[in-house]
């Protein structure tokens, strides 16, 4: 018993010296940075505050660019959506990245839904092609066509520089695939402003995609017909207004170009119009309309149409006649005419003249 009163004490005795030791000096160095008391008596203690730097939380980057217009007048109540067409050759396997450009001109935090349609030709020459909606095209893009998002919101002003990405499987096979990148946002009738509730109308802009994937292909397609518009052959005055006709029976689209000249009775140039390269779908029809803007114009004329075919430097050829006849300004010249004459005949028939002997 003894024994263990003798360990507990010397315990103790060693746990105070290592406290003194240890808490002491410690206790002195505080008591130091205490500045003194101030003439009121109380006590000032500075405190040191490190600054901590806290990393800004980044905002998400939209997944397209975005351009401020400049410009005082930017509502015009409407979108745009560039370009109408992207025409391009991907090979199998082949990933490409275009963009198409978005301006909101309608008011802020406009929000534009982006969707893909597959389009098709007609055999109506007036319907430049069909939207197909949820079906799938005969030459369909919906598999190669994607988007990181299929929406992206717009202040007033402001243009969106949106990436598509077209990937052709390694497996496709030649040919044409075609359709439309559709752009659309909700507004409101205007018209109705007055109404307590205006209809909600879905405006829609699209570009054209039309992906050739190069290999054994078909071109095919010819000039019909160059036509006066409504097939009328006689006018009275300029400008005259043409149609033509062209088919495509291959499986990708062609580019047709051409020029047409105009002469007159003695075989005289008179007139010249070049026709920029239109698209036509395959198997379709595809109307063409232009204008020769002249106005002075009298008797028989002949156009000659001179259409390549955009392949193989093909050129179709055809002919209309047609005649100009301004008939208040002929009939005035008749009757200018017959008063002369019928004048002419009625004073001589009163008057008779006698030479002198």
């Amino acid at each position: 018993m003894a024994i263990c009163r003798l360990r507990l004490l010397g315990f103790l005795l060693i746990f105070s010296l290592s406290f003194g030791l240890i808490y002491l000096p410690a206790l002195a160095l505080a008591q130091a940075d205490i500045p003194a008391n101030n003439a009121e008596g109380t006590t000032e203690i500075e405190e040191t505050v490190e600054a901590v730097s806290i990393p800004a939380v980044p905002t998400e980057t939209p997944w397209y660019r975005v351009e401020q217009l400049s410009g005082d007048n930017l509502a015009v109540g409407d979108f745009v959506v560039g370009p109408g067409q992207v025409e391009i050759e991907v090979q199998p396997g082949e990933t490409r990245v275009v963009e198409i450009s978005i301006t909101n001109r309608i008011s802020d935090n406009r929000t534009f839904s982006l969707s893909v349609e597959d389009i098709k030709g007609s055999q109506d020459a007036t319907e430049t092609l069909q939207l197909l909606g949820d079906e799938i095209g005969p030459h369909t893009i919906k598999d190669y066509i994607s988007l990181p998002d299929n929406e992206i919101l717009l202040n007033l002003g402001q243009r969106a520089r949106v990436p598509v990405t077209i990937t052709v499987p390694r497996d496709a096979a030649p040919g044409g695939y075609y359709g439309s990148l559709l752009v659309s946002t909700i507004t409101t009738d205007e018209a109705n402003a007055g109404a307590a509730v205006n209809s909600p109308v879905i405006a829609r802009i699209g570009t054209l995609f039309f992906i050739t994937v190069p290999g054994e292909v078909e071109r095919a397609g010819r000039l019909t017909e160059l036509a006066l518009k409504n097939y009328q052959w006689w006018y009275e005055r300029g400008p005259i207004n043409f149609n033509i006709l062209f088919e495509n029976t291959g499986s990708v689209h062609l580019n047709p170009h051409g020029e047409v000249r105009i002469t007159n009775l003695f075989g005289e140039e008179v007139g010249f119009v070049e026709l920029e390269p239109w698209f036509a779908l395959p198997d379709s029809l595809r109307s063409r309309e232009f204008t020769w803007d002249r106005e002075l114009l009298f008797g028989r004329y002949v156009a000659t149409a001179a259409i390549n075919r955009g392949y193989d430097e093909i050129v179709d050829n055809a002919q209309v006649v047609f005649w100009v006849m301004p008939w208040k300004i002929v009939g005035g010249v008749f009757l200018v005419v017959f008063i002369i004459v019928f004048g002419l005949r009625v004073f001589f028939r009163k008057f008779e003249f006698k030479r002198k002997t």
